[in-house]
């Protein structure tokens, strides 16, 4: 058993990873910006420490734990930033980043577990895998910029540490991971838009029409949460010093299997979706993962093909396992919904009480929802006062 402290545990990798970790014996003690996680890790016998890697002395209320390894899942994507604010990558990124190295310099923490963006290597994208020790860029002009700069940085501060207090580091380069979360959209240059697969499969749900975009046959790495799990917990038994290693399943799957996969796992027998093939569209980017020294270096076999991973995440949605930390599909706005569609809703519960601050201070809300943008959760009372104010 090995003591794991998890960054970022209130995400969509920390959480599936605690509670991964946690079934195979490890001792987890998860960390999150959210002040409260609703007894979530309560209920399967995790620590939870709200801790805000930006602020050094915030990592003093974890002296007293022995710990073996961190996973760092922390710090802001492009993915919740709503319009652009790059200092907040500098912050949580790189500034975040520094912080945890210092925690587990002070304390004598041998490992750590890092997860890295793919568009690293963008400008190596197609149908030709990209290595796992590829040289590290950033694209020079998209929202991702200034976010792979700052996570390029955070690389280069753990290899730092590697070889200034002999830190074992275990740098995974993440495609897009599959993963049941009822936030069905994102944000792409600032601007909220659904999520493409979540988009899919909600439609095949109903039986409507898919359209098929651009060229069917352009391929990308597709990975399930579980196999990024088995990966992370293999770097931590490993006894190598590390290095950077690919995530996914080093196959590609065409955008055609991609969708006749989710029709056939999500619609119904008698109500499926059809295609409409759509040339004139714009193609997407297409992208593999070179695998091989993951599986060489750390023993890896991914477990999950396309179709697993689509009734995985079916199984998932049925199961709400996450509801307590992120609430329901039906709590979370649809996507295209204007900002302030959460100011209408009924008010369904006291439990808890989200701040939102968009474009004043008082603009905000009281409801029983948990939301992963958001930084602050308050009580009721705080937030009738600040309403009366």
């Amino acid at each position: 058993m090995n003591n794991i402290l998890i960054t970022g545990a209130t995400g969509t990798i920390g959480a599936y990873s605690a509670l991964y970790l946690k079934e195979r014996g490890h001792k987890v003690i998860a960390s999150g910006r959210r002040r409260s996680n609703n007894g979530f890790f309560r209920e399967y016998g995790i620590d939870y420490h709200s801790l805000d890697i930006t602020d050094s002395a915030n990592f003093e209320k974890l002296n007293n734990y022995k710990i073996d390894a961190v996973l760092h899942a922390a710090g802001i994507m492009p993915a919740v930033m709503e319009g652009y604010q790059p200092q907040k990558y500098v912050d949580s990124i790189v500034s975040g980043t520094l912080n945890v190295l210092e925690f587990m310099k002070n304390n004598n923490i041998p490992k750590i577990i890092f997860t890295q963006s793919l568009s690293d290597t963008a400008y190596l994208w197609s149908k030709t895998p990209t290595p796992a020790d590829a040289v590290k860029k950033f694209p020079p002009n998209n929202d991702h910029s200034v976010y792979v700069i700052c996570k390029n940085a955070a690389v280069d501060l753990i290899e730092h540490y590697h070889y200034k207090f002999d830190m074992k580091r275990f740098v995974l380069r993440l495609p897009t991971i599959y993963a049941y979360n009822p936030k069905e959209d994102f944000f792409v240059d600032g601007k909220k838009k659904p999520v493409a697969y979540k988009f899919l499969i909600n439609k095949a749900i109903k039986g409507e029409p898919i359209e098929v975009w651009g060229d069917k046959t352009r391929v990308r790495e597709i990975t399930y949460i579980d196999d990024l799990c088995q990966i992370i917990e293999k770097a931590i038994l490993s006894q190598l010093e590390g290095g950077m290693y690919n995530v996914g399943r080093g196959v590609g799957v065409s955008l055609e299997e991609q969708i006749l996969g989710i029709i056939e796992v999500f619609s119904s027998k008698d109500n499926k979706s059809k295609l409409i093939y759509r040339p004139d569209m714009p193609n997407t980017n297409e992208f593999v993962h070179d695998i091989s020294k993951t599986q060489t270096e750390l023993g890896y076999n991914p477990e999950f093909d396309y179709l697993k991973l689509l009734k995985a995440i079916k199984q998932e949605m049925q199961l709400q396992r996450f509801k307590t930390l992120w609430g329901t599909a039906e709590e979370y706005p649809p996507p295209h919904t204007p900002s302030n569609w959460l100011q209408n809703k009924q008010l369904k519960s006291q439990s808890f009480c989200i701040f939102y601050q968009r474009r004043s201070k008082k603009n905000f809300i009281c409801f029983d929802l948990r939301c992963s943008t958001c930084t602050e959760i308050f009580t009721t009372q705080f937030c009738e006062e600040r309403r009366a104010a």
